[in-house]
């Protein structure tokens, strides 16, 4: 739907009113909507309720799936949920070689739970934000992924499962010595001894932007790709009735991202745990 049925509304408004979340906080000791312009405490409401609320989906489909699961001909969506748990079950078994009871349950929820997340930029951008308007919630975005808080928050449960499991499995030493004995070794006899400080000061500073890089780089990729995607479809609403064939066209492409954005998280996620479990 083009700017001008929604409203007075100019293409700039337009773009940023579907760019805009639903945000509640607390100003002078009161809770306020939508006045959350640097506020650090800022709730992104619609972003945790789609997010909560997929969440749940991914739960009642395993779950009842799993409930009905017959050894005989299965179902439909029982043979395709089966194929996306073998799935995830061959990529955790070439990405991890350790043992533990958590990383394949980790990774296909994650795999789910991003996908479907994702999979809510294929609704016409104007469907959900315009029936919320008629219900009196003047903002909705109904892709979580596209909301950088959302995913930075998974990509620290990540980053903090990678350091408990670090510690769990190599102990603080040899975390410890992740950071100052790499990538170069230092020097531990004759001459060379002079030069250890500096080398151990250069492998902590590398190797530390190198950790807190992983999270960074894990929630901004997801995060830059779905946002950019739901900025296309924006665009191409704003052509009015000429947008469903550049919407379908652009939809088919994106559904690829969409796929592929799930992978990528789950398989970083599965290196990353798999580094922590092994010793250097």
């Amino acid at each position: 739907m083009a700017a001008a049925e929604q409203g007075a509304r100019t293409t700039s408004q337009y773009i940023e009113h579907h760019l805009q979340n639903l945000q509640v906080c607390r100003v002078d000791g009161e809770w306020a909507w939508n006045q959350c312009q640097g506020n650090f405490w800022t709730l992104n409401v619609d972003s945790m309720f789609w997010a909560v609320a997929l969440g749940f989906v991914f739960l009642i489909m395993f779950r009842s799936v799993a409930k009905r699961s017959t050894a005989g001909v299965p179902t439909r969506f029982q043979a395709a949920v089966e194929a996306v748990v073998h799935f995830v079950d061959a990529s955790v078994k070439d990405g991890f070689h350790a043992k533990s009871n958590l990383i394949a349950p980790l990774a296909l929820t994650i795999f789910v739970w991003v996908f479907l997340m994702n999979l809510m930029d294929l609704v016409p951008v104007d469907w959900i934000p315009l029936l919320a308007e008629k219900i009196g919630i003047p903002y909705m975005k109904v892709v979580p992924t596209t909301d950088v808080n959302v995913t930075f928050a998974m990509s620290i449960v990540v980053f903090l499962l990678t350091i408990y499991y670090s510690l769990k499995v190599k102990g603080a030493w040899g975390f410890s010595k992740e950071f100052w004995a790499h990538p170069i070794a230092p020097p531990s006899s004759g001459i060379g001894l002079l030069f250890a400080p500096l080398v151990i000061a250069f492998n902590i500073i590398l190797e530390t932007v190198a950790f807190v890089a992983k999270p960074l780089s894990l929630s901004l990729r997801l995060f830059g790709n779905l946002y950019a995607g739901e900025l296309i479809f924006i665009l191409i609403a704003l052509i009015g009735l000429w947008q469903l064939p550049l919407h379908f066209g652009w939809a088919v492409f994106h559904l690829l991202v969409v796929v592929l954005q799930a992978f990528v998280f789950m398989m970083l996620t599965i290196v990353y745990l798999g580094l922590a479990h092994e010793h250097h």
